[in-house]
C-alpha cells in the first residue's frame, strides 16, 4: 500500500510537470507549481437550530472525502442572525497528499460530469495568488452519498490551494490535470 501512487499524481509526474518546465521555462522542477491542499467547506445556517443537519453535513463530507470532517464555529456574534460567537456554523476537510490526489481525481472525472447542464467551472474564481475557489450546489453529484438517504440538499465550497505564483501558472497546472474549464466567450 505504502508503494501506491493516486493516477492523478502519476499524471502529474509524468505529464504536467515537463510541460509546465517547457511553457514557463522553469530551470529547476522545484518552480514549477503543485497543489498543496485541497479545502471543502460546507456552511451551514440553520445548524444551531437543526443539530441534525449539521451531523448529516459531517456524515457527508467525511464519506465523500475519506476523512472525518470538523465542526466550524462562528468567529464572532451576530445579532441580526441571531448568531453567537462560538456557535456551530458548518463543517470542513482539508485534504493533503494521497487523499487529496484521488479527491481531485474522483471531482474531475466523476463529480462534475454529472452536474445538469455542465458546460465547465468558471475560469475566474483565481485569487491573484495562484489559488481557486469553485462552489458546487448539490453534494449528491458525488457518487458516494446515497441520494434516499439524504435529509437536505446542501452546496459545498471547494478551495484548491497551490505553490503557483501567478493565476496564469494555477489556471495551466489545473487545466492540465483535466479540470474542465469554461470556454471563453468570443
Amino acid at each position: 500500500m505504502s508503494d501506491y501512487t493516486p493516477r492523478l499524481k502519476m499524471k502529474y509526474n509524468d505529464e504536467v510537470l515537463p510541460a509546465l518546465m517547457k511553457k514557463f521555462e522553469y530551470s529547476s522542477k522545484m518552480q514549477v507549481p503543485v497543489l498543496q491542499k485541497i479545502t471543502l467547506n460546507m456552511g451551514l445556517g440553520k445548524a444551531k437550530e437543526e443539530p441534525r443537519r449539521l451531523e448529516a453535513a459531517v456524515n457527508e463530507l467525511t464519506i465523500i472525502t475519506g476523512q472525518k470532517a470538523v465542526i466550524t464555529k462562528a468567529k464572532q456574534a451576530i445579532s441580526n442572525f441571531k448568531l453567537r460567537a462560538g456557535d456551530p456554523v458548518g463543517a470542513k476537510v482539508t485534504l493533503h497528499g494521497r487523499t487529496m490526489w484521488e479527491f481531485l481525481d474522483r471531482l474531475i472525472a466523476i463529480a462534475l460530469p454529472r452536474v445538469r447542464d455542465f458546460n465547465g467551472v468558471p475560469n475566474r474564481s483565481f485569487d491573484g495568488r495562484g489559488n481557486y475557489s469553485m462552489g458546487i450546489k448539490e453534494q449528491i453529484i458525488f457518487p458516494e452519498i446515497d441520494y434516499d438517504k439524504i435529509e437536505s440538499v446542501n452546496g459545498m465550497d471547494i478551495s484548491i490551494t497551490t505553490s503557483a505564483a501567478t493565476d496564469e501558472e494555477a489556471f495551466e497546472l489545473l487545466t492540465a490535470l483535466g479540470l474542465p474549464f469554461r470556454r471563453k466567450q468570443v
